[in-house]
């Protein structure tokens, strides 16, 4: 498997190829949170997960829903 080089929040990240958007959740541990995902700038919806196909060099901006009172 081939390495795939991705930049996360700005922040290089380094997979193995093949990966979905919901392979990078587990890798960074965040499946199940309540978060948007954005690659190059392109909203993924959330039943697209496991089929948005990563690709080297994405950039990816993950924004995380926050409770507060």
């Amino acid at each position: 498997m081939s390495e795939l080089k991705l930049f996360v929040n700005g922040e290089a990240q380094t997979l193995t190829q093949p990966c979905s958007v919901a392979d990078l959740l587990d890798a960074l541990e965040m499946s199940g949170r309540r978060v948007a995902i954005a690659v190059n700038r392109n909203i993924v919806v959330r039943s697209r997960y496991a089929a948005a196909k990563l690709a080297d060099g994405d950039r990816i901006e993950i924004l995380e829903a926050v409770g507060g009172g």
